[in-house]
């Protein structure tokens, strides 16, 4: 004789289960999706504030002028995104905030580029254009080989953008001043030029010989 209510029991239990996981997936989920746009809110501000401060130049000591202002809050975005981006997947609201992280890294990075030229500044830009891990595992490696050598050469300033937000126009003029293709990534803009595929630390060091005497400058200063 079968056993309904034992049955049935396992399949409450179970369903619960279920939908505790789906539950708890979902809120937290939610709540990444919330500090990033808190934090996107908070980047607006800083943006204007680093356009201001350039506006300002001509007045301003070079001595006190560092770093934008929005740098910190984009690797802050970049990193919550990162997480956004294994978790959540293609989820709508998610790309969205992916094209203004976007946009708002071209805004900086030329920012940035008028700053150093004004004021001498030593630092190092390199694009690095990506895709899904599941399209290029040589995505994944040269993501990592960037983030540790900027913790090598603090004046190293990466910028990532996704392929696949071509259809964004900024990421779109980017793509074709610098002719990047789909079928060569990853690619990294190195000095305008364009180098394509995986390149490990030691190879980049060859690319950008100057790296090195920043560490000798770094050293001195302490």
């Amino acid at each position: 004789m079968i056993d309904w209510k034992k049955y049935l029991l396992v399949f409450f239990i179970t369903a619960g289960i279920f939908l505790s996981a789906v539950y708890l997936t979902n809120y937290f989920n939610g709540k990444k999706l919330s500090e990033l746009r808190s934090i996107q809110d908070k980047i607006s501000i800083d943006l204007l504030s680093s356009e201001t401060q350039y506006a300002l130049l001509e007045e301003l000591s070079c001595g006190d002028v560092t770093n934008t202002l929005l740098s910190p809050e984009l690797a802050s975005l970049a990193d919550k995104i990162e997480y956004s981006e294994k978790n959540i997947g293609n989820d709508n609201e998610f790309i969205e905030l992916k094209k203004t992280y976007s946009l708002l890294e071209i805004k900086d990075y030329l920012l940035m580029k008028k700053i150093s030229q004004r004021c001498g500044l030593k630092n190092i830009f390199i694009l690095y254009f990506y895709t899904t891990a599941e399209n290029c595992t040589e995505c994944v490696k040269e993501g990592l080989v960037l983030d540790a050598l900027r913790e090598k050469y603090p004046q190293i300033r990466v910028y990532s953008f996704d392929y696949n937000l071509i259809d964004l126009s900024a990421v779109k003029a980017m793509t074709s001043i610098y002719k990047i293709k789909d079928t060569a990534l990853p690619a990294l803009v190195i000095d305008d030029k364009v180098y394509t595929g995986f390149h490990d630390i030691e190879t980049i060091e060859k690319i950008k010989p100057s790296l090195k005497s920043l560490i000798s400058e770094t050293k001195n200063k302490k």
